[in-house]
């Protein structure tokens, strides 16, 4: 099953970008395939989906999560 994967992944050529630079995989920087778009395989997918996961990729912020009372604030109501 895995060797049709790869051969159907082989008869899809992306489209290439206006520069004309083949895209490359943000975790390994292999050859992108057009099924894992981004990436180049299902490994560097899910590698990237367990970051977001554990939270590797967040937006940093002085608001609290919803439900938490911010520290200097609960200190002031002591």
């Amino acid at each position: 099953m895995e060797e049709d994967d790869r051969q159907s992944d082989a008869r899809v050529v992306p489209l290439p970008r206006k520069d004309g630079v083949r895209r490359r995989c943000p975790i390994c920087s292999a050859e992108t395939v057009h099924r894992f778009r981004p990436f180049c395989s299902k490994r560097c997918a899910d590698i990237d989906l367990g970051r977001w996961m554990k939270g590797n990729y967040r937006v940093p912020t002085d608001e609290a999560p919803d439900g938490e009372v911010p520290l200097d604030q609960s200190e002031e109501e002591v």
